[in-house]
């Protein structure tokens, strides 16, 4: 299949070199990451679009999938595909396929979970919102960029599934860590805590496999220093996305709203930017009451 490719950083990069290895021909545009091995570079994201049966877009935030979006849909021919999997706001997810749709072609908002260990191992989940005819010419794409691709529904519904399950996320570490730091004050062994809590009704991702507490559990990224596996500013970005969701929706989430609130004061008034997510442990810990 001939792909474009635009957004080559640390996810996108990975994801693009893995339709390369599968045969594919890639073109690629990123204004400074350098292109993967195999992947042919365009001057621009119209020219990585022009000829393309498929267009995935890797991109930060929504403003830049718009201003992409406005640049390359004029530039894919009729009935070719704009798959975005960046995680961005419903809004502008569903306002790039309505773009997409006006120009004769179909879109996929088709955000990741796996990080960028997934992206290199192809192992990636996609959460999809679109189409059910593009979901199955991008399906054999999606197989070799990750594991599982659950079809979502209509276009939004792939960010939509991505933000809510993310802001579970969030609150679930955050109460991961808040358990884990009484715990300690307590007196109660953090080992002895894991095996209880990890076979009770408080089991959960975040303490079954990704513990925040160092030497307890499967290995995480608590014992690598905290180096982020996830870092706290990409959930910070995803637990604003779900109360930009929630506002606009008319939605009641005060635990993802509690938890924004602190991701917020953890990265960008505190240490935690360029830390694990799961480093709001050593920050409650060190913490007491008022």
């Amino acid at each position: 299949m001939k792909i474009g490719f635009i957004g080559l950083g640390n996810m996108g990069g990975p994801m693009a070199a893995n339709l390369v290895k599968a045969g594919h021909e890639v073109t690629g545009f990123d204004l400074s990451a350098p292109m993967p091995a195999g992947v042919a570079k365009a001057a621009s994201a119209a020219a990585a679009a022009q000829g393309a049966e498929v267009v995935f877009t890797m991109l930060p935030n929504g403003a830049i999938l718009r201003a992409v979006a406005v640049e390359v849909i004029p530039a894919m021919p009729k009935g070719a595909v704009l798959c975005d999997c960046s995680t961005v706001d419903v809004e502008s997810a569903r306002a790039v396929a309505e773009q997409a749709v006006a120009a004769g072609l179909a879109a996929l908002d088709a955000p990741v979970s796996g990080g960028v260990g997934g992206a290199t191992a192809g192992t990636l989940t996609f959460m999809v919102g679109g189409p059910d005819a593009a979901f199955a010419t991008v399906q054999p794409l999606f197989d070799i960029m990750g594991q599982k691709a659950v079809h979502c529904g209509a276009a939004g519904a792939g960010q939509a599934a991505k933000i809510c399950n993310n802001m579970i996320l969030g609150v679930t570490m955050i109460a991961t860590c808040e358990a884990f730091a009484l715990a300690d004050k307590l007196g109660l062994d953090r080992q002895k805590m894991f095996d209880v809590v990890s076979t009770s009704s408080g089991y959960s991702w975040t303490m079954n496999a990704y513990c925040p507490a160092p030497g307890v559990g499967p290995t995480s990224p608590a014992d690598n220093d905290y180096k982020p596996g996830f870092a706290a500013e990409l959930m910070l970005k995803d637990l604003r996305l779900s109360q930009q969701a929630a506002e606009a929706a008319d939605a009641d989430t005060p635990m993802g709203q509690l938890a924004a609130a602190l991701y917020t004061t953890f990265v960008e008034a505190e240490d935690g930017r360029g830390k694990d997510f799961s480093a709001m442990l050593p920050r409650l810990a060190a913490r007491h009451r008022g």
